[in-house]
């Protein structure tokens, strides 16, 4: 029987010497038997993975089909569920009545503004706004972020009431708190308001205003805001809601307008702003839209940009 030494079955060509003293040659030798085996393994590895993989779309299309339906019946539509396809939301004016200390009252300043319930006014008052019962439901996505659920922002929303008066501002409505109030996002990264259908006053398509700050601390200086934009509700409802006692106004104004006339909403017809609403004026309307913020992206909304609706009613770019 041979006592030659060997490595790896490999006979040593310097019998006398260490395995590091082996001599070049050797050492090449070594290296690329070594490689062949991690390529075969490496091969071997990718072909079981693509079998796996076959086995399992071939064995279960049902499956992936039932998930795909379920996540479009979840998100309302197919581009909601996909963060890929959600853009930034727009960034508009927060017209003149935002009630934020950028533009004379601050709210945002008075303890009882961090609500669910905005149908009321607060402190001093106690007018409840009149209307088609509404709930508003915002969902946030952290762009920065993947798309991820913005949990933990704070968002503020106000629009005008049933007469097309902005609280805080309008003759009238000087006095008054209501419809104005902020919420912060849970885990799912959404807000709800319950709420009243806002009226269409002159020169506005019917809309609902909102600032997103990045946490309840920082809502008292409205330069925090991350994001300023609008809602725009759809003319189906509208119409329906317009039709009932108290929104006679609102028949006429909504007749003289479109969204691609709007101010706001008509460089692109409110595209990424038109809200899905549910419900009939006996039951009340659910409001929904899902929210792209990009904290990457320098805020450019805010500001009033407009001026005053005929006889008061309300902001031409409000």
């Amino acid at each position: 029987m041979s006592d030659r030494r060997t490595y790896e079955g490999r006979e040593l060509p310097r019998q006398d010497e260490e395995l590091v003293d082996q001599g070049l040659q050797f050492d090449i030798g070594t290296l690329l038997g070594r490689r062949r085996v991690l390529t075969f393994l490496g091969a071997s590895g990718v072909l079981g993975l693509t079998a796996c993989a076959a086995g399992t779309d071939s064995s279960s299309p049902s499956t992936t089909s039932a998930t795909t339906s379920s996540s479009t019946t979840s998100g309302g539509s197919a581009s909601s569920a996909s963060s890929g396809d959600l853009a930034e939301i727009p960034d508009e004016t927060a017209g003149p009545y935002p009630g934020d200390g950028s533009n004379g009252p601050d709210v945002l300043a008075e303890s009882g503004v961090v609500r669910q319930d905005i149908r009321s006014s607060f402190g001093s008052s106690t007018t409840t706004a009149e209307g088609i019962p509404m709930t508003l439901t915002l969902s946030l996505k952290d762009l920065a972020g993947g798309g991820t659920p913005f949990a933990g922002v704070a968002v503020y929303v106000w629009h005008c009431d049933r007469e097309g008066r902005y609280s805080m501002y309008t003759k009238g409505a000087e006095d008054e708190h209501y419809l104005r109030g902020v919420q912060v996002a849970d885990d799912s990264g959404r807000v709800s308001f319950t709420s009243i259908f806002p009226a269409c006053y002159s020169g506005r398509w019917p809309h609902i205003h909102f600032e997103v700050y990045p946490d309840e601390a920082s809502i008292t200086d409205a330069g925090n805001a991350i994001a300023t934009s609008q809602v725009a509700l759809p003319k189906d409802a509208c119409d329906a809601v317009y039709a009932t006692s108290g929104y006679e106004d609102s028949v006429g104004n909504l007749g003289r307008l479109s969204l691609t006339s709007d101010n706001v909403f008509g460089d692109d017809g409110g595209t990424s702003q038109l809200a899905d609403v549910t419900g009939d004026v006996t039951t009340g309307y659910e409001v929904t839209l899902t929210v792209g913020v990009d904290t990457t992206t320098e805020p450019t909304g805010g500001g009033m940009g407009g001026g005053m609706g005929g006889a008061r009613r309300g902001p031409a770019g409000g």
